[in-house]
């Protein structure tokens, strides 16, 4: 069984987070996309500028995932204004799980998973929720 470390998000971070944030979203979707487009997605959504503000965010949390000196996933859950259409009160939403191809089918998902569910009972959130994109049917048998 492959070992994986999780870490919580630091501003000093910022460079590795976003490497991973391209990297697993690229692997994930450019199939299903123009280069175009993935690229102007990528540059909007993963910029610097937008991954500080959500790495600031007090309402936001990222995870980082290692095994050995590898960054290979991260997850990300926001509360309160952060979360991106609910915005429960007393909610948390999994916005984000994202795992390299390479290491997928690893248990290593599921671990994210299960962070994502050890924060919503420290916080004691009543509502835990998360969106999946209907073409995503990998992540979907995965939920």
């Amino acid at each position: 069984m492959l070992q994986i470390i999780l870490n919580k998000a630091q501003l000093s971070d910022l460079a590795l987070l976003q490497l991973i944030s391209r990297e697993t979203f690229y692997e994930s979707f450019a199939d299903q996309n123009t280069e175009e487009n993935m690229m102007k997605f990528l540059d909007e959504f993963y910029s610097t500028e937008k991954l500080k503000q959500e790495l600031i965010n007090p309402e936001s949390w990222f995870f980082l995932a290692r095994h050995g000196e590898k960054i290979i996933g991260y997850l990300k859950m926001n509360t309160g204004h952060a979360q991106t259409e609910l915005k429960r009160e007393n909610g948390l939403e999994i916005e984000r799980i994202y795992v390299l191809k390479e290491y997928q089918g690893k248990s290593f998902g599921k671990i994210l998973f299960d962070k994502a569910l050890e924060i919503a009972r420290e916080i004691n959130v009543d509502y835990l929720w998360l969106g999946v994109w209907e073409e995503n049917t990998k992540a979907i048998r995965f939920y």
